[in-house]
């Protein structure tokens, strides 16, 4: 195995989210994984009914229990979280585990489509940001980002809205320099939406030939350091699922505590879940149930990284 990765985060029957993908992923990269359970539900909270049930206090018991057995990991993910008073659990976990040579990513689950999830309240924002300067590694999405720096969503959008790709990149990326101003090493944006120009035949010259241009959708993950920013693309094949920033996230941790590189983790991360979305867009897998991942798996192996 590679190392023991920490993992801090719901734990839903239904939805392929939270600790069911993160456990799979982790395993398949050679990398143990040492599940954590924030909460548990019958199905993620995309469904119109589900059980749930907080665990913050329980949180506390198994930390114990840990700091008992003298406990050690190489890193440490910490996602869904119910509210502030859970994140101050996390905060006492990390106080004990997360030392030296030992990586955090944070996952900062808040929002999505410009909004903060009604779930979440202004107190929880708060100790949210605080929590994600402690973190090595952030991978928010684009509204996640702009909650967490105080940037203005409507820029990312206008930005987008111009067509021009390295504009909106270079928007992101700003936003992003606030996170690593407060001292995280790496922000990975996910899910950066823009339509890339594409024409209807190969070889068409569009300055001769401007209507030849089409619109194709695109999203890109974009790894942000104080060093340089580089973007991984894959196609948008049509809609989001759930869980994928899970997987995401757990793609990046399993290489991490394998030794891989950053950019070629999110590149995995990114051809692994382009597949099972399309394969699920195919099957007509609803949004709440997840994408069909899971046969991708080998992916993540580290035999098939050249191969994938």
């Amino acid at each position: 195995m590679a190392g023991k990765v920490a993992v801090l985060n719901d734990l839903a029957g239904f939805g392929r989210c939270s600790l069911t993908a993160a456990i799979s992923v982790l395993s398949a990269m050679g990398v143990q994984p040492c599940p954590l359970p924030t909460a548990i539900l019958s199905a993620q909270t995309g469904f119109e009914s589900y059980f749930f049930q907080d665990l913050t206090e329980q949180m506390g018991k198994i930390t114990e229990e840990w700091k008992k057995a003298d406990a050690q990991f190489d890193g440490i993910v910490t996602g869904f979280m119910s509210g502030h008073r859970q994140i101050g659990e996390v905060n006492r976990f990390l106080d004990l585990f997360h030392k030296d040579g030992a990586f955090l990513l944070v996952d900062p689950v808040l929002g999505d489509n410009g909004k903060r999830f009604p779930v979440f309240d202004g107190v929880f924002q708060e100790e949210m940001k605080q929590l994600v300067r402690r973190a090595d590694i952030v991978t928010p999405n684009v509204t996640e980002l702009c909650l967490l720096t105080e940037f203005d969503y409507h820029l990312v959008q206008e930005a987008a809205e111009t067509g021009d790709k390295e504009a909106l990149f270079a928007v992101v990326a700003e936003a992003a320099g606030r996170l690593l101003d407060s001292g995280v090493s790496e922000v990975i944006v996910t899910g950066v939406l823009f339509d890339e120009a594409k024409p209807d035949k190969t070889g068409t010259d569009l300055k001769k030939d401007p209507q030849a241009e089409t619109r194709q959708k695109k999203v890109a993950n974009l790894t942000v350091t104080r060093e340089r920013m580089t973007a991984s693309i894959s196609s948008f094949i049509g809609t989001s699922y759930s869980g994928t920033g899970d997987l995401f996230a757990s793609v990046v941790a399993g290489g991490k505590a394998r030794g891989d590189c950053t950019e070629e983790s999110v590149r995995l991360a990114g051809e692994m879940i382009e597949r099972a979305i399309r394969d699920a867009v195919s099957l007509g897998i609803s949004r709440k149930e997840g994408a069909e991942y899971e046969k991708y798996l080998w992916m993540l192996c580290e035999k098939n990284r050249s191969s994938s």
